[in-house]
């Protein structure tokens, strides 16, 4: 059973059927959840392409973009998270959440799992690892070939880094808070 910690806080999902719905947010160093600004920006964004998408949320922390992804019409999403009690509150989230099954909870490394996972698997991937870790050059490598033809991959970073996407990728919309820079990407040569 997982514990519950009072100092853990909350975030909401900010559109669609689960809308206000909070997410817990576990005290750890690190985790940065993307605020509700950027999260509304990126979705409206995605909304045309959201509907039966196959989403991945590789570092997904308190998940609030696989669940928010959900919320707005994808048809699954995989989260991955490292952290066991981050993990256990994704659980408890999809077991509460009204087809939360579409939701699968995946505790590993997530270049481990990557590695483990068929090529052209996913329509969306966020990866917004802990900035400290500086992953992006080797995670988006190993991730782009699990993306489908005229995939499309969101990428947070610090302000300051542009963490550029892998080769075949190109800038489809990006923005900028005081400390994130957040960027989405479409693969392949189609229109965007």
């Amino acid at each position: 059973m997982t514990r519950r910690d009072p100092s853990a806080g909350h975030v909401r999902i900010v559109g669609g059927r689960w809308r206000g719905t909070k997410l817990r947010v576990p005290d750890r160093p690190g985790l940065r959840p993307t605020s509700d600004r950027v999260r509304e920006t990126l979705f409206n964004w995605l909304l045309p392409m959201l509907p039966g998408a196959r989403v991945l949320d590789l570092f997904a922390g308190t998940g609030a973009l696989g669940f928010e992804a959900l919320s707005r019409g994808a048809a699954s999403a995989v989260l991955v998270e490292h952290d066991r009690e981050a993990a256990g509150f994704l659980r408890e989230a999809a077991a509460r959440l009204q087809g939360g099954d579409a939701a699968q909870v995946v505790q590993a490394d997530a270049m481990a799992w990557l590695h483990a996972q068929p090529e052209a698997s996913f329509d969306l991937a966020f990866v917004d690892p802990p900035f400290d870790a500086n992953l992006w050059g080797g995670v988006l490598p190993v991730l782009a070939p699990r993306m489908r033809p005229d995939a499309w991959l969101y990428v947070e970073a610090p302000a300051t880094d542009s963490a550029p996407p892998p080769e075949g990728w190109r800038l489809h919309r990006e923005g900028r808070t005081r400390e994130v820079r957040y960027a989405l990407y479409r693969k392949g040569t189609g229109p965007g």
